[in-house]
């Protein structure tokens, strides 16, 4: 078997594995759930508290931390999305060169087949047999027969070549695959870091507060959320929001108000808890309408609509990158998972930045 043949033949035992690999449940590429608890090895570089303890520069920096865990955690989401596409295309060409080669493997057998035949007879090709042949009417027979295996033999050929050359590309085609998914583990393995970092970095600062700190600083938090979303109803907004939910938009408001009170997991997509996006991407698809995982890509790939025109069911993102989202259920009011320690809640549409709105259903 020459070098060609056997690079060939590695690659796809080596990709018809993955097949068993990836389907197997536990495996690395499974969706994850996982738990945004520090590693007791982690040392997080947590901000010192202000001298005076001003909590409202605590309840902005611990903003800001969950904030970059948001961030952090879109990340993720991304680079698994890719990675379970890369894996679903992995499988399917591995299943492509394992029935290639078998196709290869009955295409060699019949060339086999003929090569013996033809040994049988002495070596002479039909041509030459029939010239030999002393019987005219046999000749003129067996020269449509001749015809016929010529015509077969060079289909057989041309299979033959076609399909090594299919087996090669998705041979090629694996070997990108699996470079694309080794990748986005790593840019996984990153994000994930960092939102740990993040997420530990807010607790233990809160870690230091009394329980008095504590309740104060809650109070501070309702009343900027409070504030925000004062100033965006004064501006009068919901006197020109009048859009009518659809039939999907109903069916995805609906999912997304019997989540109330389960509890934000980063990374996670239901049924038990959810993070921003997983709860909206989830809402959507139980309404029969799948959408992005990240809020990015909902952002990027979703219809924009104008605010004012905004119904039920759509979706609001906030902050410049793009980094969180809600469900618009109404009445200026959106169902979301919050952050790190806090539950998928009914809030005000107007607490946080609005960078915009779009529609899954348009």
């Amino acid at each position: 078997m020459g070098p060609g043949k056997r690079c060939l033949l590695t690659a796809a035992v080596t990709v018809a594995c993955a097949v068993t690999v990836l389907a197997a449940p536990g495996t690395a590429f499974a969706s994850p759930t996982p738990t945004p608890t520090a590693s007791p090895s982690a040392s997080p570089t947590v901000p010192p508290l202000p001298p005076d303890k001003d909590l409202e520069k605590v309840r902005e920096k611990l903003d800001d931390l969950y904030h970059d865990a948001a961030v952090a955690t879109d990340e993720y989401n991304a680079a698994e999305e890719k990675a379970d596409k890369q894996s679903a295309q992995i499988v399917e060409l591995a299943k492509k060169i394992v029935e290639g080669q078998k196709r290869l493997d009955r295409l060699k057998d019949r060339a086999g087949a003929a090569a013996r035949a033809q040994y049988r007879t002495g070596g002479l090709p039909d041509e030459a047999q029939l010239m030999l042949s002393d019987d005219p009417e046999q000749f003129l027979d067996g020269a449509g027969r001749v015809l016929q295996g010529q015509r077969a033999t060079k289909g057989l050929i041309a299979e033959l070549t076609r399909t090594q050359a299919d087996l090669k590309q998705y041979a090629k085609d694996a070997a990108a695959q699996w470079d694309k998914l080794e990748a986005n583990r790593r840019a996984k393995a990153a994000a994930k870091k960092k939102i740990k970092k993040q997420i530990a970095a807010a607790e233990e600062l809160e870690g230091r507060l009394e329980k008095k700190e504590k309740e104060k600083l809650a109070r501070l938090e309702q009343q900027a959320a409070l504030k925000a979303q004062t100033a965006w109803l004064d501006t009068g907004i919901l006197k020109e929001v009048k859009g009518e939910a659809s039939e999907q938009d109903k069916k995805a408001v609906e999912f997304a108000t019997n989540q109330i009170g389960k509890p934000y997991v980063w990374g996670a997509e239901g049924p038990d808890s959810y993070d921003c996006s997983g709860l909206t991407s989830q809402a959507w698809a139980n309404a029969g309408r799948p959408i992005p995982r990240t809020s990015q890509e909902q952002w990027k790939q979703l219809k924009h609509v104008d605010v004012k025109d905004m119904r039920p069911g759509d979706l609001i993102i906030y902050f410049d990158d793009a980094s969180h989202v809600a469900m618009y259920v109404g009445d200026g009011a959106i169902i979301h998972a919050p952050r790190p320690g806090r539950t998928v809640t009914l809030a005000g549409a107007g607490t946080m930045p609005i960078l915009g709105v779009v529609r899954p259903d348009a």
